[in-house]
């Protein structure tokens, strides 16, 4: 059974001006340690896997799975998954330097709205092996294709994964993929991209 010894982190938490650490959910070490362990399962149950999915948004999921594959599989390549409308982490790996979002973003994947942050940022530098941007269309074609095909109730969240892997950037990728579908919160009467043109969205 796979210790739980390599998410102990070696990145300090950074402390605000106030001289507290970050208090957001996705930059708590433990948050970051606990996201881990779903790599953990991963690993026990489909060895075989060459490259993780993860969709991004403060980064405490992809950084904690980056830290356990690369402590355990440092074979195994992991990708951050994000908008394009919230880009935050592809610029900053880009630039190499934390490019936090303006503005709140404008995208169907709301759980990928927040930035990364100064905690997760140094983890997802050194560990995360690329980031991959996907459009709203992407995201909503995604989505419904898990629907329609998989019969699971995903959130656009999740779509975010499985649009990268389908997307023209990752075709080239030949690898056993694994894609962190990472949520079911769906109020579908809230969704008007579901509806054909001139209807609402609860069909009236």
């Amino acid at each position: 059974m796979a210790k739980l010894l390599p998410l102990q982190l070696k990145w300090k938490p950074v402390a605000s001006g106030g001289g507290s650490s970050d208090s957001s959910g996705e930059g708590r070490r433990a948050v970051i340690a606990g996201q881990g362990t779903i790599a953990l399962e991963v690993l026990q149950q489909v060895p075989q896997i060459t490259a993780l999915v993860v969709p991004v948004g403060g980064g405490g999921m992809v950084a904690g799975i980056a830290v356990a594959v690369k402590a355990l599989r440092p074979d195994i390549r992991v990708y951050a998954a994000e908008p394009c409308n919230a880009d935050d982490c592809y610029r900053s790996k880009v630039t190499g330097e934390l490019t936090p979002n303006l503005h709140p973003p404008d995208t169907i994947a709301d759980g990928v709205k927040t930035s990364i942050g100064p905690n997760t940022w140094p983890i997802i530098k050194d560990l995360v092996d690329d980031v991959l941007t996907v459009t709203e269309e992407e995201i909503q074609q995604a989505t419904q294709l898990v629907w329609e095909r998989m019969k699971l109730l995903i959130e656009p969240t999740a779509g975010v994964g499985v649009a990268a892997v389908l997307s023209e950037q990752f075709r080239s990728v030949s690898q056993n993929i694994c894609i962190v579908l990472c949520g079911g919160n769906v109020d579908l009467g809230s969704l008007a991209w579901l509806s054909p043109p001139g209807k609402e969205a609860n069909g009236n």
